[in-house]
């Protein structure tokens, strides 16, 4: 296999499981990504949610770190727009001081929740924001030790400096995104499963390529697999996709209709409400393993980053037991043999 997996685990609260049982799912899961040959496991940032409980990622990876021994564990991603570039790097380099090699800081633009949690994460700040991209070179330059002597904060260092830095990757689902990560040289990673217009995909990948034709260029995309087809459809069901769409220009993914509009109302904007079929790759695993195959060739992908959005414990997780490298491996030795 050409691309590696990856899981991203937004900590779901699944059958009336309690925020403590949840976590403790996310680093059993973890636990298990690393035996099934999981390059990676990233979790989220949500904000003001009683769907999920990952809120604090940098918190969380910490603990994995702690938890795991060889799979590389970040954040899916630190919203960045809320902190400030040099404590998110003093974060990720004490976790990165303490687990050398193992830490991925991705790096996210959306708020991770409604209007009325930006506000309480912004509040008391002078800057809220808006200066994205002047966050993220910041950051980066921390990372890297660069920070141009014509800098205000020329001289700064964001201490302990690790012995391996921690791998930056931009999180995004446009063209625009990718292109900025490609003009820096860094990793990234479209959200397919936010936005799934392989049209939208393409440019994404031309953008970064242009700019970064060596770049690590990683797709993260809804998947399900099951023993048959039939299943893997039955248990997706008609689930959608909720954005809302402001006055503004912008448009945001929600997790219902409920929040999509209560998001409207808070933004103090016009906006509109709509439902689009969601588009979750299922089946065999077979069935997934030629899609992603089409993928990687097609787009130029190196990595996929797992996502499967059902509410379902045991299926979820035999999802992955059965896209796990580990299990494609013996299915390829026993299709040998």
């Amino acid at each position: 296999m050409s691309y590696s997996l990856g899981i991203l685990d937004q900590s779901p609260i699944i059958e009336d499981a309690t925020n403590e049982q949840t976590l403790q799912k996310t680093v059993t899961l973890a636990q298990k990504a690393e035996q099934l040959g999981y390059t990676r496991f990233w979790v989220s940032e949500h904000h003001n949610t009683d769907t999920l409980a990952g809120s604090s990622p940098e918190v969380l990876v910490s603990y994995l770190l702690a938890k795991t021994k060889s799979i590389n564990i970040g954040s899916g991603g630190v919203m960045l727009q809320h902190y400030s570039p040099y404590k998110v790097a003093e974060n990720f380099h004490v976790l990165a001081s303490l687990e050398p090699g193992r830490v991925d800081l991705g790096i996210g633009k959306a708020p991770g929740g409604l209007p009325l949690s930006t506000k309480a994460l912004q509040y008391g700040m002078l800057n809220i924001g808006e200066d994205f991209e002047e966050r993220l070179i910041f950051l980066q330059q921390l990372i890297d030790q660069t920070v141009p002597s014509e800098h205000e904060l020329y001289g700064i260092q964001a201490t302990p400096i690790p012995k391996v830095k921690p791998a930056l990757f931009l999180l995004g689902a446009s063209p625009q995104s990718a292109a900025l990560a490609g003009k820096l040289g860094i990793a990234f990673v479209f959200a397919r499963f936010i936005n799934s217009d392989n049209d939208v995909l393409a440019q994404a990948a031309t953008a970064y390529r242009t700019h970064h034709p060596n770049g690590h260029f990683a797709v993260s995309i809804a998947a399900l697999a099951a023993p048959t087809k039939e299943e893997a459809k039955e248990l997706i069901g008609d689930q959608k996709i909720t954005k809302v769409h402001l006055a503004s220009g912008r448009s945001l993914t929600l997790q219902s209709v409920e929040l999509a509009e209560k998001f409207g109302q808070e933004s103090g904007e016009t906006f509109t409400v709509k439902q689009y079929d969601a588009d979750i790759l299922y089946g065999t695993p077979e069935d997934i393993k030629t899609i992603l195959d089409d993928y990687h060739v097609r787009y130029q992908i190196d990595e996929f980053i797992l996502h499967t959005p059902i509410l379902k414990e045991f299926e979820r997780e035999r999802s992955f037991e059965l896209l796990s490298p580990v299990y494609l491996h013996l299915q390829q030795k026993e299709a040998v043999s």
